[in-house]
C-alpha cells in the first residue's frame, strides 16, 4: 500500500479489507493464480488528475479502480481518496478509518467486476449490500448499514 501524503493511514486495515474481499468476492482464477492489487491513497487534487485523464471526468473523487487482469484473474489498481473520505465520513458519522476500509473494499469490488448504477441507486445495488457485508466482517459488526 502507498498512503502518499496520508501520515498515519490505517495500513493493517485497508490490507485486511483488500485481502477479506479478495477472499469473499472472487471466483477463483485460472490456473491458481495470485491476486495482486495495489492501494494508493491520494489527496483531491492528484486523484482529480487521475479521474480527468483515465475517466474524462472533473473533480475529486473518492476511489478509483482500475482492473488490469483478465477477467477471474484479480489485478488491479486501487486508488482511494482520502479528503473525499474524510468529507464523507464526517457528513455520515462515521470514523475516517471505516470509511477508507469501506472504500478499499469498494475498489477491490471493482477490480473483480462488479459494479453498480450511478446515482442513489446505488445503496440498493448488490455490489453495495455485499461492500457493506464485507465492512461488517472486516470490522466485527453485523452490516454498517450506511
Amino acid at each position: 500500500m502507498n498512503a502518499g501524503a496520508l501520515a498515519g493511514a490505517p495500513e493493517a486495515l485497508l490490507e485486511r479489507a483488500v485481502r477479506l474481499t479478495l477472499e469473499r468476492a472472487s471466483r477463483p482464477t485460472p490456473g491458481g493464480h495470485a491476486a495482486e492489487i495495489s492501494l494508493t491513497l491520494l489527496g483531491d487534487e492528484e486523484i482529480a488528475a487521475l479521474n480527468r485523464q483515465y475517466l474524462g471526468r472533473e473533480g475529486s473523487s473518492d476511489v478509483l479502480a482500475f482492473s488490469l487482469g483478465e477477467p477471474g484473474a484479480p489485478l488491479g489498481d486501487v486508488y482511494l481518496g482520502f479528503e473525499q473520505a474524510g468529507r464523507q465520513a464526517a457528513e455520515h458519522s462515521v470514523p475516517l478509518d471505516e470509511e477508507l476500509a469501506r472504500l478499499a473494499i469498494h475498489g477491490t469490488l471493482h477490480v473483480l467486476g462488479h459494479d453498480h448504477p450511478d446515482g442513489a441507486d446505488r445503496v440498493d445495488s448488490p455490489m453495495f449490500r455485499l461492500q457493506e457485508r464485507l465492512l461488517g466482517e472486516l470490522l466485527g459488526r453485523p452490516g454498517t448499514g450506511r
